[in-house]
């Protein structure tokens, strides 16, 4: 989980340096960030599936394998679409290890911990997420950009002894043997989701004809993924799952909530340094009390859920990130640094309790071969909150700012937007806690009937 977060984190400090080194524009570096993610975003299910069928121990292994030797890849790389390349055969790897090791808790840690287990992960997540970005100035400052990548080598290899010696054997039993790989299903969730992360983040903000025709191309191909489904005899996702409306509430709610969590992230630079005026170093440092924040919490939160029940923590999880986005919604520039961080801690405390509730709710009960696809299916949600946050919110900030160009906006102009975007925000979770009460209730009614 470490490893695969670093990836994603790691690699954007070094754009600038990569746009030198390669003779490139931006937009042409920012496909060394786009073609891991992409890759993470299509296959994450699918790597899920694929454990539950042939065995996640051997294919965790397989995935760690991939990802350490991408990672030389991408470190020898002579040209920049041959780095391009090796970063989305990184990202396959990645998703195989973030897929495969929070199916891996169903099986090696007790029910009563599990909530423990998923803020531990919660935490690495955080960790690498936070470290990226300091390890990636450091390194490329002493050794060059090739150093950001190659830095996974060792730890790549430590963490493939560590799975090979530590993780049990996959069993394999009668049902396992005969099931089997839903290519078609795979194929079209893949273009699907490919298309949908492209029309998302294509064109910096700008929706142009291009990155509608993507999301025409998105919405016909989840029309034909659902109809292939219904008809597979042995389906890549149980349609009949979504049937749970306790699953179906925290796919959702969790996409949302990844969703007002990219608002921090976007604008959060803008405000900082176009609003306060802060220098880019002291930017960065503000922008890391975040993922310390919720590095912190991550295992605190995962014991709270297993005392007090995942289900009532999911919902003050929610609580804190909505006082969190109406405090910044209302907040005056004028209170400075404090008043930005103060309530971009509570948020950060209550994604992390959320986020570990959540995971927790649904992995504590689902059946040991289909661990590996749901576990997927909230990694999927999560991605889909974020990818679309980095677009939707960007664009209600752009919108918000009444700037064409938000670089060269006005301190007030940025601050309006700020607050405006939060406020949707807040309407967001507000929509989030209605989702999860509707799924609660439901799925109270459904267990009342006999």
């Amino acid at each position: 989980m470490l490893l695969s977060s670093l990836g994603t984190s790691i690699a954007n400090v070094g754009l600038p340096t990569l746009a030198q080194a390669f003779n490139a524009s931006f937009q042409e570096v920012q496909w060394i960030v786009i073609a891991y993610l992409l890759a993470i975003t299509t296959l994450i299910v699918s790597v899920g599936r694929l454990g539950d069928i042939t065995g996640r121990r051997r294919l965790l292994l397989a995935g760690i394998f991939l990802f350490t030797g991408a990672s030389v890849l991408c470190g020898v790389a002579p040209t920049l679409w041959l780095l391009i390349a090796a970063r989305g055969m990184q990202g396959l790897g990645a998703a195989v290890m973030m897929a495969l090791t929070m199916a891996f808790v169903g099986e090696t840690v007790p029910k009563a911990k599990t909530g423990s287990a998923m803020g531990l992960l919660g935490t690495m997540s955080a960790i690498g997420t936070a470290l990226g970005p300091s390890l990636g100035g450091v390194m490329i400052a002493g050794s060059g950009w090739r150093a950001i990548f190659l830095v996974n080598v060792p730890l790549g290899i430590l963490t493939f002894v560590l799975a090979h010696r530590y993780l049990p054997v996959d069993r394999r039993d009668a049902k396992t043997d005969r099931a089997g790989f839903d290519t078609t299903g795979t194929l079209l969730l893949a273009l699907t989701l490919a298309a949908y992360a492209l029309a998302m983040t294509i064109g910096r903000g700008r929706f142009g004809p291009l990155n509608m025709a993507l999301l025409v191309a998105a919405v016909v191909g989840a029309g034909l993924f659902v109809f292939a489904q219904a008809r597979a005899a042995s389906p890549l996702i149980r349609l009949a799952m979504f049937r749970d409306p306790m699953l179906s509430a925290s796919l959702a709610t969790s996409a949302l909530v990844s969703t007002v969590m990219m608002a921090t992230l976007v604008v959060g630079p803008f405000y900082l340094s176009g609003a306060l005026g802060l220098e880019a170093a002291l930017v960065g440092l503000v922008l890391s009390v975040g993922p310390l924040v919720a590095a912190l919490t991550g295992v605190p939160a995962g014991r709270i859920a297993d005392r007090f029940g995942a289900h009532r923590m999911t919902v003050v999880g929610l609580v804190g990130i909505a006082a969190g986005s109406v405090i910044l919604a209302m907040m005056p520039a004028t209170l400075g640094i404090p008043g930005y961080i103060a309530p971009i801690v509570v948020m950060t405390v209550g994604y992390a309790l959320f986020q570990t509730a959540n995971n927790t709710a649904v992995m504590t009960d689902i059946l040991a071969d289909q661990r590996g696809v749901m576990s997927g299916m909230l990694n999927l949600s999560r991605n889909l909150g974020l990818i679309t946050g980095a677009s939707a919110m960007g664009a209600v900030f752009a919108l918000a700012s009444a700037t064409a160009d938000i670089t060269a906006a006005r301190p007030e102009a940025i601050a309006t937007g700020m607050r405006i975007t939060f406020a949707v925000a807040g309407f967001l979770i507000v929509g989030a806690f209605a989702i999860a009460f509707a799924g609660r209730t439901l799925a109270l009614k459904k267990a009342s009937v006999p």
